[in-house]
């Protein structure tokens, strides 16, 4: 069996008219050859398909973009949505059903997603051939994930989710975890995260694909295991919010053999207000990047980097801490503050920039 692992996807003010217009030459260049051949073409689907206009309370901006994206996505072949993300509920209960009602249109299947949290923990199988590939979707604690008595999206829970791994494996010859969640434009694992993965691997999961970050990240083969620390952006071109395009512009698709058990990568860039396979001195740039972050995963050295981004956030998260300290409950940096409690990729920043005396003491 193949399957095509793609990452986030959210049309914006440049190209959700493109979206609208059906133009798939445009929004897709020659990439669309990627998804010829696949049994699985895997997208993580980052916003809610809505003409709703209310959206939740939360720190980032809400992301919906046009029905016409269901059909766009169908006509080149994507055959399942990931629906665990921090975005998928940013229109609330109407958004989201909106966006169900247009996959079931087009004949798209979903998962990481329920109608509360139990329902959220469904794995999804593909059958074919005689062989049976599952899919787990999960995300960490960013606003949409579901709980007791609401929908949302699948969380990811350090106990839970190795169950359901495990219950996967007992069930299907391959599994694939997609772990929405890491820190944004950080192109290295927190330690957290890398246990945290290679404990899925441990657990049952072939192949474990970290998105959410916006940048390419790493990759190693753990045990019979493939991780991917950061897929980067599939389709998420010049959005207004951004001023970092060096790294937000690139992805890797990943193909998976099932037989094999092996992983190819392509490289991905925008073009115009698409998305390409990256050529030339961009994809040898490209390459020759994410071949150092596997060396550094490798060597040791990948916790010096993961270290100096959390220096340099450092403002930010004392901002919000002070802010909370002087119960200015109203302020910016005090919503941060929760946010920052609840979400497991900003926790791991605060433990890195907070050291305990215990990392200090010796006598």
């Amino acid at each position: 069996m193949k399957a095509l692992i793609l990452g986030d996807l959210s049309p914006t003010a440049c190209t959700n008219e493109i979206f609208a217009k059906k133009d798939i030459d445009a929004l897709f260049h020659d990439m669309v050859s990627l998804f010829e051949g696949n049994d699985i073409n895997f997208v993580n689907l980052e916003c809610a398909l809505t003409d709703a206009e209310k959206s939740i309370e939360k720190f980032g901006p809400p992301l919906k973009a046009c029905k016409e994206v269901a059909d766009v996505l169908k006509s080149v072949g994507v055959n399942v949505c990931g629906l665990s993300n921090n975005h998928i509920f940013d229109f609330g209960i109407k958004g989201a059903e909106d966006t169900m009602k247009e996959l079931d249109r087009c004949g798209i299947a979903y998962t990481g997603f329920g109608s509360n949290y139990v329902d959220s923990r469904k794995n999804w199988y593909f059958e074919k051939d005689g062989e049976k590939l599952a899919i787990i979707a999960v995300c960490e604690h960013e606003y949409s994930y579901a709980i007791d008595g609401r929908m949302g999206s699948r969380p990811w829970d350090e106990f839970e989710t190795m169950d359901d791994i495990r219950e996967a494996k007992q069930n299907a010859d391959r599994v694939i975890v997609i772990y929405h969640g890491g820190k944004e434009l950080c192109g290295y694992p927190s330690p957290r995260l890398k246990k945290a993965c290679r404990a899925m691997v441990k657990n049952g999961a072939d192949v474990v694909v970290c998105q959410h970050s916006h940048c390419i990240g790493c990759y190693e083969k753990f045990e019979d295991g493939h991780i991917l620390y950061g897929q980067g952006n599939f389709h998420f071109v010049k959005p207004a919010f951004i001023t970092s395009p060096d790294i937000w512009d690139n992805c890797l698709a990943l193909k998976y053999d099932t037989k094999a058990n092996e992983v190819e990568f392509t490289p991905l860039c925008v073009e115009g207000d698409g998305m390409a396979i990256a050529k030339g001195e961009e994809k040898e740039k490209i390459i020759a990047g994410f071949e150092k972050r596997n060396a550094e995963l490798a060597n040791g050295e990948w916790i010096n980097g993961w270290r100096e981004f959390c220096q340099s956030m450092a403002d930010t998260y004392l901002k919000s801490a002070q802010s909370a300290a002087g119960l200015d409950f109203d302020s910016i940096y005090a919503s941060a503050f929760a946010h920052h409690l609840d979400c497991e990729a900003h926790t791991d920043v605060w433990r890195e920039l907070f050291k305990t005396a215990n990392y200090r003491n010796e006598i």
